[in-house]
């Protein structure tokens, strides 16, 4: 039930230069992407992200944008509707850590899409965001309904761990403290 590093991908959905300034609570948002992010780095977990039409709402924040190793550009809301993006996605890696915005559109709807395509979906409720925080609630909740799992960035972050022995455990944990 706990996840594992090595059976994980992170997939950070739309996190913007004009999208993110309308989102609320948008600091802690980005503070806890960033967090996961490079977690994911120290701990060898692909970083893939996604920029709904890049060309209106501008690239990645800079901050961010060097996590990924890679990053698709999108029309459909739903990620997984997008050929490039599910042919990424590592079947040795069946578990989708989602973190992103907007919570209640392109994330949920991609984490619908992963569940469609049997995938383990989990979402990381403090490290994702809409501009109404009954948006959020809205589809944490129908998420969840559909199978997602709901965790938080720490969470993520220690199940990937394991144990206090491992080798990056004083590294990652800085990014907690």
């Amino acid at each position: 039930m706990t996840l594992a590093a090595q059976r994980s991908i992170l997939l950070l959905v739309d996190l913007q230069g004009r999208l993110i300034p309308a989102i609320a609570e948008a600091e802690t948002l980005l503070a806890n992407v960033r967090r996961l992010g490079e977690a994911a780095r120290l701990l060898d977990v692909p970083v893939l992200a996604t920029e709904q039409n890049p060309q209106g709402l501008g690239s990645t924040i800079a901050d961010l944008a060097a996590l990924p190793a890679r990053t698709f550009s999108k029309r459909f809301f739903d990620a997984t509707r997008e050929a490039s993006v599910a042919a990424a996605l590592p079947p040795e890696r069946p578990t989708v850590v989602v973190a992103g915005c907007e919570a209640h559109v392109c994330v949920l709807q991609t984490t619908l899409g992963l569940l469609r395509l049997g995938r383990r979906v989990v979402l990381v409720a403090d490290a994702v965001g809409s501009r109404i925080l009954a948006n959020l609630n809205a589809a944490l909740a129908r998420a969840k309904a559909h199978g997602a799992e709901i965790v938080t960035t720490e969470m993520v972050i220690f199940e990937w761990l394991e144990t206090s022995d491992h080798p990056r455990f004083r590294e990652v944990l800085r990014l907690v403290k």
